[in-house]
């Protein structure tokens, strides 16, 4: 997932990144202990199309079903 942190905080509704912010939580990626991209992802996910605009939740999702659909992960209904 390549999507910039303050988009992450944005989309959540559980209040975890706040909670992580504010030292309840201990650990928690992106916050206080670092995030690390993969060097060879098998798939990558944005937050925004080639043309800039950004993706709902359920958009990236699509794409992380369809490619597990493609590897022969899931079969379709």
């Amino acid at each position: 997932m390549k999507i910039p942190i303050e988009v992450c905080e944005s989309r959540d509704p559980k209040g975890l990144y706040k909670a992580a912010r504010a030292g309840k939580i201990k650990g928690f990626t992106g916050i206080d202990d670092p995030y690390e991209e993969p060097e060879n992802p098998e798939i990558t996910v944005e937050v925004h199309d080639e043309n800039g605009e950004m993706l709902s939740p359920v958009l990236m999702a699509g794409k992380i079903l369809k490619h597990l659909e493609a590897g022969g992960y899931l079969t379709s209904k």
